[in-house]
């Protein structure tokens, strides 16, 4: 597809304390949903939208992180040797997806804080913010659709989903009107606000088109809880200046920092695996029968 957006921002610096003890000494992107790393199913979500210019945020133990996406000429020459050439090709075609960069957010700040990092890179132009929390399944089109909208509007996009009011405070949450297919105006967005506080049921995923107007909105904004700089506070304050739109959407996304969404995404994937997902499925089908 054809987009003026050609840069995406992955912030990955966060302990990964719901994983512990897991994550003590993995860090949590690397966790595998089958044999892959969550954080390599995002990067791949950006190049299949066009994206190949990549910048990862990270912080102290990530290092494994940038390692993955790195050439590792002494595994690749042993795997040559071996006469394994898919799994050799494999290998290289990580290192090849995008022209992938690094920098390191030297303190827990916030995660507008990280993305005010991505400022110099990313320059005078929109760019993709993706959460490497939420893995989004290829079939879904929700980074398309966003990007889709972007072009129509030429402005800040959202992704949104409606949650169980019970689960809205751990969203940031929108106040808003309808604007066409898929699409409101928003007007307002409140963080993690109480369930009866909440001004509407859709709460904003991990995904974001930005315009570069956000890099200013966060350096105005001051620190929030726990003297974090949110992004939800940034993007309020962008309001002010110029209209921000959600995309709405219903499936396809999976919040891999949270347990159970993460078994699903296991089960989701082996199960469409042609060397997994047969016998697998047989024995789902079976532990299933068995309860």
């Amino acid at each position: 597809m054809s987009s003026s957006v050609r840069k995406a921002v992955i912030p990955a610096a966060g302990l990964g304390t719901r994983f512990l003890p897991a994550t003590k000494a993995v860090p949590k992107e690397m966790l595998p949903l089958v044999d892959k790393p969550s954080i390599q199913y995002v990067v791949e979500e950006a190049v299949s939208v066009g994206i190949t210019d990549i910048l990862i945020i990270t912080g102290r133990a990530k290092r494994n992180v940038e390692d993955h996406f790195d050439r590792s000429v002494e595994l690749e020459e042993l795997l040559r040797q071996g006469g394994k050439e898919e799994e050799l090709n494999a290998m290289r075609a990580i290192a090849g997806l995008a022209r992938i960069h690094f920098i390191r957010q030297g303190q827990p700040l916030g995660l507008g804080h990280a993305v005010g990092m991505a400022a110099d890179h990313v320059g005078d132009e929109p760019f993709a913010v993706l959460l490497p929390d939420d893995v989004c399944h290829p079939s879904s089109g929700i980074l398309a659709g966003m990007l889709v909208a972007h072009e129509q509007t030429g402005s800040t996009v959202l992704g949104l989903k409606q949650v169980d009011r019970r689960e809205v405070s751990l969203y940031g949450c929108v106040a808003f009107e309808p604007a066409g297919d898929s699409l409101v105006e928003v007007h307002d967005l409140v963080e993690k606000p109480a369930p009866d506080e909440a001004p509407s049921d859709l709460g904003v995923m991990g995904r974001y088109v930005l315009t570069p107007a956000v890099f200013a909105a966060i350096a105005a904004t001051r620190p929030g809880r726990g003297g974090e700089i949110q992004l939800t506070d940034a993007i309020k304050g962008l309001l002010r200046q110029e209209k921000v739109f959600g995309y709405t959407f219903r499936d396809g996304r999976f919040d891999v920092g949270n347990k159970l969404d993460f078994l699903k995404a296991t089960v989701t994937f082996a199960l469409e695996r042609d060397d997994l997902g047969p016998d697998f499925r047989a024995f789902l089908e079976q532990v299933v029968g068995a309860g």
